[in-house]
């Protein structure tokens, strides 16, 4: 290598070096080249992997996901496009950044009104009906969780009526939110979302010391250090043995459970998608859906749906369809 070819290689290392630094400081959209950059075809990526359209005023949010994921495994933007079809963990990791994983308990409280009220009356049918035989299991699938507080919320509800009979699934496509979900710790700015009527399933995290003390599993208790470490309370345990989370593309025409569910949560998901794969992810909840259930989309979601099976509630605060037709 030669005196000249050298030294332009150290001025390369160094501009790289204070590039991924920058990177490392959310300041990308100062220092990437439009051209330098497909946007386009990284949107047609995520498209293709998980359905969701990325607007372009998202750019930075792209921009800053695409190169935080080739930074974590020391990879350029292109090395890293080149290895996302062979590599299932960078890709699970790069959709992991994309997503938006924003949700919080208690989000919208006339739906989770809603799915409480229609659970009390399936439980006073059932003991109407209490010899029919008939799968007595109260089933919500919450699609689109996130980090678990729409689901969490959910269970709580139901819970606070003294309900038992009952199964949530919720289910995301991010790893990263599916596992927080599990893990069931939040902050304190959580908690103060809370109604005080399901305030009785928020427990206080114990102290490291406390937790040695009372003969905790510590190798646990680290594996999970970095989703927990801002964490204030955790989810009451007696609530999940009937909570359940799972890894899911709601693209996936491959089911996440083979039961039938009494209500589909769907909310402020649906946005992300074109409208004929809308139409599509609707007509699969539909079928997932028992015969006089509900599925509840965020107010003013779909409101092109016109499905023949289904039918809107008259409710001035929520849109829920019941299905009426199989």
């Amino acid at each position: 290598m030669n005196n000249h070819t050298q030294k332009s290689s150290i001025i390369i290392n160094k501009t790289e070096t204070v590039l991924l630094e920058a990177f490392m400081q959310d300041d990308t959209e100062a220092l990437i080249d439009d051209t330098a950059f497909d946007t386009q075809r990284w949107q047609r990526y995520i498209e293709q992997e998980i359905g969701f359209i990325l607007p372009t005023v998202q750019r930075k949010w792209l921009v800053n996901a695409v190169s935080q994921t080739a930074l974590s495994y020391g990879l350029t933007v292109i090395q890293l496009w080149h290895q996302l079809p062979h590599n299932d963990e960078l890709r699970q990791q790069l959709l992991d950044k994309v997503l938006i994983h924003e949700s919080r308990f208690f989000r919208h409280v006339p739906s989770i009104e809603f799915v409480t009220n229609d659970a009390l009356q399936h439980q006073r049918r059932q003991l109407v009906d209490i010899e029919s035989g008939a799968d007595d299991i109260f089933r919500i699938w919450s699609v689109g969780c996130a980090s678990g507080q729409e689901t969490w919320s959910l269970a709580m509800s139901l819970a606070s009526k003294q309900l038992s009979n009952y199964a949530i699934l919720g289910t995301d496509v991010s790893q990263q939110a599916v596992t927080t979900a599990r893990l069931g710790q939040y902050d304190n700015r959580q908690q103060s979302l809370i109604p005080l009527r399901c305030q009785q399933f928020v427990q206080p995290l114990k102290p490291a010391n406390a937790t040695k003390e009372a003969g905790f599993n510590t190798a646990s208790i680290e594996k999970n250090k970095v989703s927990s470490s801002c964490a204030d309370w955790r989810i009451a345990p007696m609530l999940k043995p009937h909570v359940r989370f799972a890894l899911h593309n709601i693209m996936d025409k491959k089911l996440p459970t083979p039961h039938l569910q009494q209500v589909i949560v769907c909310q402020n998901m649906l946005l992300y998608f074109r409208k004929f794969d809308q139409r599509d992810i609707l007509a699969r909840l539909s079928e997932q859906c028992v015969l006089g259930g509900y599925i509840i989309l965020a107010p003013g979601e779909a409101l092109f749906w016109r499905p023949s099976n289904m039918r809107r509630i008259a409710h001035p605060q929520i849109n829920a369809w019941q299905k009426i037709s199989a």
